[in-house]
């Protein structure tokens, strides 16, 4: 029978014995452990010598003796030898000190397990009758890929003195688009606070019932919770030891006023950390075919809000042919954005591509130009959530110049 223990080795010595190819393979482990090495090995593997002389790991080159034993916790031999490997593991036994044998686990008193991390939680997997690194092996990957999904229960039970908050990049909307640390750290989170678009519909009914969600969705026109009220909200909750997810839309620094959370939560005094996501701004015009940037063609993109006035590097842009303009939350304010571009001197017939509801089953991309974008607009009832692309890229089968897009609309 086989027990788990939780056994740090942060600091403590570690005796190797044997300097191949395997002793090279925990080597690099017990490092990132924060063990403290030594070998006993006649010779060295290169593999092995290069970890030797590049974390100065002190090795004796020579056979093992026993007084070699003298001061470990821990011992691992693998050289190559079954005879010699199991008379370590005995003299290891009469010692009371435990052992891995490489060359026969089941003649060892430890095993190392087959290991897989989230955050700060470790989960090992070894055989309880025999020696099976495969199938170990297998298995920690499986679990491993359900916690990169966030689908195992990995939110603590016990309040932290000080907690934390993390900003989590939702990316456009797919779940899928998500990184691994944001899956994560949703499955850890004590409170959510979410906004309106991204992800947030689909991950919210997989949290545990326990997840106190907070929805602080802003419409076009209708901000219920005020920002000072929710940089309050993430400080509060903190301070009273949770983990909190700011889950927003797109990227969290993104016209997305991560930076005024992230300095209200220094301020006081409050762990924060940013989990960036790809943005809308080139997420969904990527998603309708329009790179934001093509060689020879356009050479830099300009980011706008769309809901602030018009800055003359804008203009600029807009004029610009190797600019491409993107332009968010833009829908309300495109007669405005159009009047000026034009008044500006940009020609009337300089594409736009207005990508609705970007990567869900309702996208649609509307093709149209500066000139007639208003109307074009009006004419196919286009709706927020939009992103607005102004450029050369943006022209109708730019890069598709036969059949449409899925989902374009000829106005």
């Amino acid at each position: 029978m086989t027990t788990m223990l939780g056994i740090t080795l942060a600091g403590r010595d570690v005796l190797l014995v044997g300097g191949g190819a395997v002793t090279a393979r925990r080597l690099r482990r017990l490092l990132d452990d924060g063990a403290v090495p030594r070998i006993v090995a006649p010779e060295l593997a290169p593999a092995t010598r290069e970890l030797v002389d590049e974390h100065r790991i002190v090795w004796h080159a020579r056979r093992f003796h026993r007084a070699d034993l003298a001061g470990a916790w821990l011992v691992h031999t693998a050289t190559g030898d079954p005879r010699t490997d199991l008379q370590v593991a005995a003299l290891c036994e009469r010692r009371q000190l435990l052992c891995v044998n490489a060359s026969d686990g089941s003649h060892g008193s430890a095993r190392l397990t087959a290991q897989t991390r989230s955050g700060d939680v470790v989960v090992g997997v070894v055989s309880d009758a025999g020696v099976d690194p495969r199938r170990s092996m297998r298995l920690r990957d499986a679990i491993g890929t359900a916690l990169a999904a966030g689908s195992l229960p990995l939110r603590r039970r016990r309040a932290d003195a000080m907690g934390r908050v993390d900003l989590v990049g939702g990316g456009p909307g797919p779940v899928d688009l998500m990184t691994v640390r944001a899956r994560r750290l949703l499955a850890e989170a004590d409170v959510v606070v979410a906004d309106r678009l991204g992800p947030a519909e689909a991950l919210l009914p997989e949290l545990d019932p326990e997840v106190l969600v907070i929805d602080v969705g802003k419409r076009p026109g209708h901000h219920p919770v005020p920002q000072e009220a929710i940089n309050a909200l993430l400080v509060e909750h903190a301070l009273a030891g949770r983990r909190v997810v700011r889950l927003k839309g797109g990227d969290p620094f993104v016209f997305g006023r991560g930076g005024e959370e992230v300095t209200a939560c220094i301020a006081a005094g409050v762990p924060v950390e940013v989990v960036p996501a790809p943005s809308s701004a080139i997420a969904v015009p990527q998603a309708a075919g329009i790179p934001v940037t093509h060689r020879k063609v356009a050479s830099g993109m300009h980011l706008v809000n769309g809901q602030a006035e018009l800055a003359p590097a804008t203009l600029a842009a807009l004029a610009d042919p190797s600019i491409t303009t993107v332009v968010l939350m833009g829908v309300a304010a495109l007669p405005r954005i159009v009047a000026a571009a034009l008044a500006h001197g940009v020609a009337p017939e300089r594409p736009v591509a207005i990508v609705e509801s970007g990567l869900t089953p309702q996208q649609r991309t509307t093709r149209t130009t500066v000139g007639e974008a208003v109307a074009d607009a009006r004419a196919v009832g286009v709706r927020n959530p939009a992103v607005i692309v102004v450029g050369d890229v943006a022209q109708a089968g730019f890069l598709l110049p036969q059949p449409l897009l899925a989902g374009e609309s000829t106005p």
